[in-house]
């Protein structure tokens, strides 16, 4: 039986009744003529580039969305007939990108409960699913905890145990382990796998991540509106032109093994560390060792301008009330001026607590205006003094100027939605320029909202008049990041800069944080659940845990045990899994884990050993 069939199905949000926007007609935000289905039982993964209608197709899959032309069966029920579509959504299950788009209530447990009370669940076996719910997602300890003072990563657990909780035929997962740390996306992936397997639930999967697609049964790609390219992942993911065509890229991998291809390694396209470096260490003599990795440059300069200085920082949500969480706890951290640096660490460890510290929207206590010292009781320690010291200001004073603080740090949160808000495009990038440079005339404002627009990769012309809530998710992102750069400051903070993004759109907005912080942006901060965009972006890294930093090193060294990363809850670069595969195979290359330095210290092996044209087993990949 098929759980999910489209026929002939095209949208257009122009038909939802938007007729008098111009812009709603825009192909990105449409599907044209699908026909799509999914059997009952199946695991699909859903690929395609920023606005290609994967969210559109999952919306009208549960009926959220109506199509504009037709028909959509769902279970074998009509989507289209308003009444069966209560029917649907109980059978239907989805997880948005965005959890606060499905957060109903105060509190963990009821938020999750609210779904199955609807659909008229026993009281008893609530309790049960809630149990079940919270387990599956590894969020057991929260279960009374407020849903506002959660992290990003942890909301979103809580909205997959939400939908969990519902035991739906079909569920649907709308690039929902984005803002998740690598054991949180595989600890989901691990419950949905099982529920697909065991439970023969229906699953919908869209994703940007690779290693997710692979799970699947089938992957589909979409591109503008329409399915482009269907069949096993193994064998989708190495359509090096269609995904490129679709603004896609190859995973890591098999980017790698074609750059070794091409410098004349005879090997096949290879999906996962372990067969890749059983491939090579059979073109490799046995107890090999190539070193000669060069440490990424780190100033070691004393200039306050583009500086970091951070000594027994902590901080408590909800002080004194039965609600409080310990988020920071003495943190030590120094970050010198010209450093391209990452924050790390489990969903809820600190890492963006700690950010919007650096910019004072979090102050200290003794900086607010009505702080007054407390006087220490007759042999009592004296407390701990913290020093916060950003770009020469120091933030532990009441007395400091904030506002040229922020000018001089900026701040891009995990949701660029968060930090939109003005009618158009112009305004909004705009707004921080005209309150920090008040004596700015009009066209010295427009020259520079023009660059900060364009700069980000967007048409000036196009999009200076549109809403930047009829953006795609991408261009929301790049529309905040231009709103930041353009005051030019001195000191970046991006928190998941990438998260969410297609692969494509990844790469480009770390081009683009490069290429400022080469021009005039002197220290640049990510904070990231990606670890391959630790590894060939960032030149020194802290991985927090637990309100601390566990250790703070070049990715090469944060990334060389397992220990650490076991205990910070993290997963490791692609590049750092090969180098572990090749060393258990006799073979030690000595890079700094980056794509690049791999490629060239491997190619440099094998052209010295003289072994480059050996043959293997797997030499007949896809050029």
């Amino acid at each position: 039986m098929e759980a999910i069939k489209f026929e002939k199905v095209h949208f257009s949000y122009e038909a939802e009744g938007n007729g008098n926007d111009p812009f709603a007609d825009n192909a990105a935000f449409s599907l044209d003529g699908i026909d799509f289905s999914v059997e009952e039982g199946e695991f699909v993964a859903v690929l395609g580039h920023n606005g290609s209608g994967k969210s559109t197709l999952a919306r009208l899959t549960n009926g959220l969305l109506s199509p504009s032309a037709g028909k959509i069966t769902v279970m074998g029920l009509d989507a289209t007939d308003e009444k069966k579509l209560f029917e649907i959504r109980k059978q239907v299950g989805i997880v948005f990108q965005n959890p606060d788009n499905q957060t109903v209530a105060s509190i963990v447990e009821d938020d999750i409960a609210f779904g199955p009370e609807n659909i008229g669940v026993p009281r008893e076996e609530i309790g049960e699913r809630i149990d079940f719910a919270l387990g599956a997602v590894g969020m057991n300890d929260y279960r009374f905890s407020t849903t506002s003072r959660l992290s990003g990563g942890q909301k979103q657990r809580i909205a997959i145990a939400g939908v969990l909780a519902l035991k739906p035929r079909v569920m649907i997962l709308d690039e929902s382990t984005a803002m998740l740390d690598p054991r949180g996306r595989k600890e989901v992936m691990d419950v949905v796998l099982r529920l697909n397997r065991e439970e023969k639930i229906t699953v919908l999967l869209i994703t940007h991540f690779p290693e997710e697609a692979l799970l699947a049964d089938r992957a589909v790609v979409m591109h503008r509106g329409r399915i482009v390219l269907s069949g096993k992942p193994d064998e989708v993911l190495r359509q090096e032109e269609t995904l490129k065509s679709c603004s896609l890229t190859l995973p890591r991998p098999v980017k790698i093994c074609r750059e070794l291809r091409c410098g004349g390694l005879a090997i096949g396209d290879c999906l996962d560390a372990e067969t890749l470096a059983g491939e090579l260490a059979a073109l490799l003599p046995q107890n090999a060792s190539f070193s000669g990795a060069q440490e990424r440059a780190r100033s070691t300069g004393t200039a306050e301008s583009g500086s970091i200085v951070c000594e027994n920082l902590s901080y408590t949500y909800n002080p004194s009330s039965p609600f409080a969480t310990h988020a920071l706890n003495g943190v030590d951290v120094r970050i010198a001026a010209g450093d391209f640096f990452g924050i790390i660490g489990h969903t809820g460890s600190g890492k963006s607590t700690f950010v919007q510290h650096l910019n004072a929207l979090i102050k200290l206590p003794t900086a607010e205006k009505k702080y007054k010292p407390k006087k220490r009781k007759k042999n009592a320690p004296e407390a701990p003094q913290t020093t916060l010291n950003v770009n020469g200001f120091d933030l532990t004073q009441k007395t400091t100027d904030f506002k040229a603080l922020r000018r001089k740090v900026g701040m891009v949160f995990q949701y660029p939605e968060y930090q939109l808000f003005a009618e158009t495009v112009y305004e909004d990038v705009a707004f921080g320029l005209k309150n920090f440079c008040e004596d700015w005339s009009d066209e010295e404002v427009s020259a520079a909202v023009r660059e900060a627009i364009e700069r980000v990769g967007l048409d000036f012309e196009e999009v200076k008049n549109r809403s930047p809530f009829e953006l795609s998710g991408g261009q929301k992102r790049r529309v905040a990041i231009a709103g930041v750069i353009v005051t030019k400051p001195e000191i970046l903070v991006l928190d998941e800069p990438a998260a969410g993004l297609d692969p494509l759109g990844k790469e480009e907005i770390m081009e683009l944080l490069h290429k400022m912080h080469a021009d005039w942006c002197k220290t640049v901060i990510i904070v990231s659940h990606d670890m391959d965009e630790i590894s060939e972006n960032c030149n020194f890294a802290a991985a927090f845990s637990e309100g601390k930093i566990l250790a703070q090193d070049t990715p090469k060294r944060l990334f060389s045990t397992t220990e650490l990363t076991e205990k910070a809850g993290l997963d490791v670069p692609f590049t750092a899994k090969l180098v572990r595969a090749l060393a258990a195979r006799g073979v030690t290359v000595d890079c700094d884990l980056t794509t690049d330095d791999l490629v060239q210290k491997l190619l440099q092996a094998v052209k010295t050993e003289g072994a480059g044209m050996r043959s293997t087993q797997g030499g007949n990949g896809n050029a």
